[in-house]
């Protein structure tokens, strides 16, 4: 039987972000600082750090040390999340707008789907932006419909681990501590917006957060 040790090893090399909403055990063990030594220790031997995010609050593996194999997958995992900026962005201000919220969503926020879409669907605006946002290429939504763009793109955003949905039965999405590294990113590129994605992607690891 896997340790929770090896459990939680297997998630931070898979690229699982681990935050009290996504995984409370493996979150718990790896703030009590003997605990997050065991896995530096271990990730080390692989070239990468426990990394973290959100102050402390979310927990990632990030190459330690970058030669040229390294460089090259950072640029393209750099790339890929630089191209999913946009629609994640407009997704989180839409659903703050729709919730006539003047506090972005962050880690625990507790997103309604019934009643968002009940808003969506009033407001012509809403509507046109939840379109556009599903249409994305990161979404690839084909359907016409309010209801089904909506639940698609709920749908993508759990895969990825933005979000996830504690209760079957119910259609309440819980925002995972990945909302909040986003952020990090969106503050990162703000401040080295001159630099190419690759050399950002490199100080990024020389700074020991975000990949």
């Amino acid at each position: 039987m896997i340790t929770e040790q090896g459990r939680i090893l297997e998630l931070l090399l898979s690229g699982a972000f681990i935050c009290q909403i996504s995984d409370e055990e493996a979150w718990r063990f790896l703030k009590t600082s003997g605990n997050s030594d065991k896995i530096e220790t271990q990730l080390n031997v692989l070239n990468r750090t426990l990394a973290s995010a959100a102050e402390g609050d979310v927990f990632f593996a990030a190459y330690q040390s970058l030669y040229d194999n390294e460089r090259k997958q950072l640029g393209g995992q750099f790339q890929e999340i630089s191209s999913q900026l946009m629609p994640l962005v407009e997704w989180l201000l839409l659903v703050q707008q729709a919730n006539g919220s003047d506090v972005p969503v962050t880690q625990g926020t507790a997103i309604r789907l019934n009643e968002l879409q009940t808003t969506i669907e009033d407001t012509p605006a809403f509507a046109e932006q939840l379109e556009k946002i599903s249409r994305n290429r990161l979404f690839g939504s084909t359907s016409t419909q309010l209801d089904g763009q909506l639940k698609l793109v709920f749908n993508r955003l759990t895969q990825l681990g933005y979000v996830l949905k504690p209760n079957v039965e119910k259609q309440i999405f819980i925002a995972t501590g990945k909302v909040e590294y986003l952020y990090d990113v969106l503050k990162f590129i703000d401040e080295t917006e001159a630099l190419s994605l690759t050399e950002q992607a490199e100080n990024a690891v020389q700074q020991g957060s975000l990949l």
